[in-house]
């Protein structure tokens, strides 16, 4: 299975965002902030976090590209618990229970989003407002061997977890 991490070219996400992600966090859409959102509330670092930013799921910032690397069951599983926990204590969600449903359908459209994509496959996502709500499109841009390698995205953050394990599902979902 793969997941996505926070990556980092340079300094601007600091500048860009109120909460920047931490780099190599792991990372998904967070569409599901800006559900109410209108256009009044775009504006400043707001808007930039609307319009481009992935959130990262230890901080809960945004993150303007992520990386494809594959992550273990068992850490997705507890990616799933912390998002759903989450939930509860910011968004009113009745119990971690009752949020683990959404936090794993969250969590299973971005293991979608980054199945068909190599390793250290650079995502982006652009959000625009609708009649219908909030549309997401992505970007790809493969991997440059070399630019990516300062950035160690191949899943050994040093955490004592071993992620060179690949649990691969097939998935056949369109991602326009």
């Amino acid at each position: 299975m793969q997941l996505a991490r926070a990556v980092h070219f340079d300094e601007s996400d600091s500048r860009i965002f109120h909460r920047p992600a931490v780099t190599g966090e792991w990372a998904v859409s967070g569409g599901f902030e800006f559900s109410n959102w209108s256009e009044a509330d775009l504006t400043g670092k707001a808007r930039q976090a609307f319009a481009n930013g992935w959130l990262g799921l230890e901080s809960f910032g945004r993150v303007t590209f992520v990386a494809v690397v594959r992550i273990e069951a068992t850490e997705y599983e507890a990616l799933k618990r912390a998002l759903a926990e989450h939930f509860v204590s910011h968004y009113g969600a009745p119990s971690v229970q009752a949020a683990l449903p959404v936090a794993a359908e969250e969590l299973s459209q971005m293991a979608d989003l980054c199945a068909d994509h190599a390793p250290n496959t650079v995502l982006t996502v652009a959000r625009r407002l609708t009649e219908a709500g909030v549309a997401e499109e992505y970007r790809f841009i493969e991997a440059q061997d070399a630019e990516l390698e300062a950035f160690a995205v191949h899943g050994d953050r040093g955490d004592g977890h071993d992620h060179d394990h690949d649990h691969d599902h097939d998935h056949d979902h369109d991602h326009d």
